[in-house]
């Protein structure tokens, strides 16, 4: 009997042990918003944030499907200072001059600076992208597969958009996608 109880307890102690492994790393260098405010009095780039929530499943697809992929975290690493913003964190974010709160509303509530940043159309996945000078480019909601949002991120990264239009972009572009291509850019 006792063998019996020392084989449940360690299939137990095994079975709890395993819900505890570390997550997956991520290629991409996530920063919170105030460590890419600092970031940016050293060296300007433009920042961009996946604003998303605990609950959100399209948000946890998008970090293991789009996020992981190795070509479009080489842009957002080398192009933007990368944020993850959680849209329903309890802490105080204060930015030039001016603090931002979470906001007790419903089951969850929101944090006022996703809710500024979303121009108040709370959808998650979204992300956003800011210039070096953290004006809005350009939010983007919903799930973007790898293949449609290396486009974007490429276009907004590398200043495309400051010289040509989105629809001259897209006949420009050369996916890394592509059968037969294995590297990008």
């Amino acid at each position: 009997m006792r063998i019996i109880y020392n084989i449940f307890l360690f299939v137990a102690l095994l079975a709890i042990s395993s819900f505890h492994l570390p997550k997956e790393e991520s290629p991409v260098k996530w920063l919170t918003f105030e460590q890419a405010v600092e970031k940016a009095k050293v060296e300007k780039r433009k920042i961009f944030i996946d604003v998303y929530t605990d609950w959100c499943g399209w948000c946890k697809v998008m970090d293991k499907n789009t996020f992981s992929e190795p070509r479009i975290a080489k842009i957002l690493n080398e192009n933007f200072y990368p944020v993850k913003l959680d849209a329903e964190q309890r802490e105080d974010i204060v930015y030039a001059g001016h603090t931002f709160k979470f906001v007790e509303s419903g089951r969850n509530g929101y944090h006022q600076l996703a809710a500024s940043l979303l121009n108040n159309k709370l959808s998650y996945p979204t992300v956003v992208f800011l210039d070096e000078d953290f004006r809005i480019i350009q939010p983007l909601p919903g799930y973007q597969k790898p293949e449609e949002f290396h486009k974007i991120v490429q276009f907004i990264g590398e200043d495309h958009f400051k010289k040509i239009s989105w629809t001259d972009w897209q006949l420009k572009y050369k996916s890394p996608y592509a059968s037969g291509t294995s590297s990008g850019r």
